[in-house]
């Protein structure tokens, strides 16, 4: 077997999509995206690194009147040194990813045949998707050439995004071949050298779903941006018609620009940003504030949750009265968005990215770029950013002073943004570029290539079935919350049974208020998480809204005529705006003076649909009739493919009541509100434990022996009904 003198000969192999040097479409289809502008810029970049003898990138060769002839030639040079080569993969025709798995094994066999006939076999072969790692395993272990490794997207999580669309578990494996793809996946890590991510973060939250996951198989080579395009301007920007355009309503467009830059999603969490501006009369006296959330014509046009971030928006700019000073365009063009950031920079503005969670935080690397200082959340990929560019803050994004306190220090302090800005320019070179990525990248696939550095492996152990088979379910105040110790140990059970049991947290708190407390209490990050008393529900692991949840409950929902109805009830009185949401109206209670019986009659005489809960003696929810923790709960088993014989569930209130009755196993957890749950005691699979808190949920864990056999000892087993 030959291989490559001089330097290395790297086999890059991205199957799927359409891939040629020029013109790349991106966003032709789903398979024609992120991946493909990364593999194409990795193999121009490795090409011009010293030490590289030659760069393949392979992929499919397709033969289809529907797409350009460019994609049918096998060879297609760009250099001396670089190549793509287009293998059969089958039928020639352009599929979807999802339709490859049954033709990957010709791929395979004709790739192996490429290198025997060229007589010439790469030094690594770096896989990139499960369908590319299913081909390298098969090629590593037929050749004998190392892998490497890159998901760019893994299907336990897309599984997940998928599941908060709407669909079906059975469904996305049926659509999506998604067990063929996970398998390839583990294959994948169980044979790969290097496992290359993006950030720390997707290490932790992502590969560790994995059985094959091996930590010291990780490396983190953040992805190279284009600097050519994100580059600082010099101070002429103001003087442009867009400038004008940008900054029109505005009383004195002059100012520091803070900016904002993300689409219109609860999960960017850009009503913070306005309310941390808002609480901040300095900020206000010295800033702007311009957010670009999309492109709109009309609000009413959008899709629901995005009409539901702009009324927030709008809604947060009246109560501040920020009129003037807050601005947000309704229109930009992509080829806009750098002069957008010059223009900030040129004001002596900030970036800020306040989003929830962050897997990566590509605009923080493109206003660096452009030499905005930035402020971003502490959460995910902005870490591994501001610690390699030293630019801007860290800041929690469900607390808006310590955003407003880390803007207004760089407004205020003009010698400290010229150091950000300035370090950021040389972090982004340095850490960013795709020359900085190539070298990177070369510093970890040589050793391997080289066979001088090699992966001890540990033993790991493979779960029965595919996918997660049971789930623990709990709410947070009255359930979590107590001693520390407890909710460690508690928190140390959950995360050694990752990969075989979901985590869900059900409580009648809004998002932003149970992410608070979860992230005070140090709560383990949950798969599943069901707020506003079961009317909202997100999947992990960037809170992806479950849109099919809300069509669903959105049935003959009334809330301005329940509101009104109810205004002037003794008794009963509205919680603040921060309690409400879109589908759940919270009042607190005096039993002394209002029965519930007479709310529920007040509504039905006026043919109203709704359901009501109480908790702890003051506090009613009123929420769409399909809605509540026990019916969200049965809708999230639906989606998982699991029986409810396989959920615990922790409850320690009335509103936990409807979790808990019917076929789970659930616990009722000693606190002086759990008498609300006492009419439960008679009732099979319902333990009462002897400890609050954490502590009662390990005792009822061990009592159901949840891990091993998960059933109720003192169940008396069912008859079959054969005659």
């Amino acid at each position: 077997m030959t291989k490559s003198k001089d330097g290395l000969y790297v086999a890059l192999l991205s199957i799927h999509g359409l891939i040629r040097w020029h013109n790349l479409e991106l966003g032709r289809d789903a398979d024609t995206g992120g991946q493909t502008l990364y593999v194409v810029e990795l193999a121009q970049a490795l090409a011009r690194q010293p030490g590289i003898k030659k760069v393949d990138l392979i992929t499919q060769r397709v033969v289809d009147e529907n797409v350009s002839s460019d994609y049918a030639q096998p060879i297609e040079k760009l250099g001396e040194k670089l190549r793509i080569v287009r293998i059969d993969a089958g039928p020639v025709a352009y599929l979807a990813k999802e339709e490859l798995w049954d033709h990957l094994d010709f791929f395979t066999d004709n790739l192996a045949d490429f290198f025997h006939g060229h007589e010439c076999f790469p030094d690594i072969i770096h896989s990139h998707y499960a369908d590319a790692g299913y081909v390298g395993s098969h090629l590593a272990s037929l050749l004998g050439i190392p892998q490497v490794h890159t998901g760019h997207s893994l299907g336990r999580v897309k599984r997940s995004r998928l599941l908060a669309s709407g669909l079906k578990a059975k469904e996305i494996d049926a659509r999506f071949n998604m067990s063929r793809r996970i398998e390839a996946e583990e294959l994948a890590l169980a044979s790969a050298e290097r496992v290359i991510t993006s950030t720390r973060q997707e290490i932790v939250e992502q590969y560790e779903l994995y059985d094959h996951y091996q930590p010291d198989q990780m490396r983190v080579i953040p992805p190279g941006t284009d600097l050519n395009q994100f580059t600082p301007g010099n101070g002429e920007e103001m003087l442009t018609p867009f400038f004008n355009e940008l900054t029109q309503h505005l009383k004195a467009p002059e100012k520091p620009i803070v900016l904002a830059l993300s689409r219109p999603d609860r999960r960017k969490n850009i009503t913070a940003l306005i309310e941390a501006f808002g609480i901040c009369p300095r900020l206000q006296e010295l800033a702007n504030l311009i957010i670009i959330a999309g492109n709109r014509d009309d609000i009413d046009d959008l899709e629901d949750g995005a009409q539901e971030v702009f009324h927030e928006l709008l809604v947060a700019i009246d109560r501040y009265d920020l009129y003037g000073k807050v601005t947000l365009p309704k229109h930009h063009k992509r080829d806009q968005v750098p002069m957008i950031y010059r223009i900030a920079a040129a004001t002596g503005g900030v970036f800020v990215n306040p989003a929830l969670t962050e897997p990566f935080g590509l605009t923080l690397i493109e206003a660096a770029a452009s030499g905005l200082p930035i402020v971003a959340t502490e959460d995910g990929g902005p870490q591994d950013i501001i610690a390699n560019c030293k630019n801007g803050f860290l800041v929690d994004p469900l607390e808006p002073e310590t955003i407003a306190e880390a803007i207004l220090r760089l407004i205020e302090d003009q010698e400290l943004w010229q150091e950000f800005s300035s370090q950021g320019l040389q972090g982004v070179k340095e850490n960013y570029s795709w020359d900085a990525h190539a070298k990177q990248y070369l510093a970890v696939v040589k050793p391997i290539a080289e066979r001088s550095e090699q992966l001890l492996r540990v033993p790991v152990k493979q779960r029965a079935g595919l996918y997660r088979d049971r789930a623990i379910v709990s709410d947070l105040d009255q359930n979590l919350l107590g001693k520390t110790q407890s909710l460690q140990k508690l928190a140390e059970i959950l995360r050694q049974n990752r990969t075989s049991s979901h985590f869900i947290i059900a409580t009648g708190r809004r998002l932003d208020s149970a992410l608070k407390l979860m992230k005070k209490h140090k709560i383990p990050e949950p798969d599943v998480l069901i707020t506003s008393s079961g009317s909202e529900i997100y999947h992990a692991p960037t809170l992806a809204a479950d849109t099919a949840w809300a069509k669903h409950i959105d049935y003959q929902w009334s809330p301005k005529k329940i509101k009104a109805l109810l205004m002037d009830l003794p008794g009963l009185k509205i919680q603040p705006g921060s309690e409400q949401s879109r589908f759940k109206i919270s009042y607190y209670i005096d039993p002394n003076e209002i029965d519930v019986e007479e709310i529920k009659q007040s509504l039905h005489r006026e043919e109203l649909s709704f359901f009501i809960q109480t908790a702890f003696g003051q506090f009613l929810d009123i929420l769409p009739l399909r809605a509540s923790k026990g019916m969200a709960l049965r809708y999230v088993a639906e989606q998982l493919d699991l029986p409810l014989e396989s959920f615990f569930v922790a409850g320690g209130s009335g509103a936990d009541e409807d979790m808990m009755r019917g076929n789970t196993l659930a616990a009722v957890v000693a606190n002086r509100h759990h008498e609300e749950l006492s009419q439960l005691d008679d009732i099979e699979r319902i333990y009462f434990s002897s400890r609050p808190n954490a502590a009662g949920i390990l005792e009822a864990l061990e009592y159901y022996d949840f891990f091993s056999t998960c059933k109720d000892p003192q169940e008396t087993p069912k008859k079959d009904n054969v005659q």
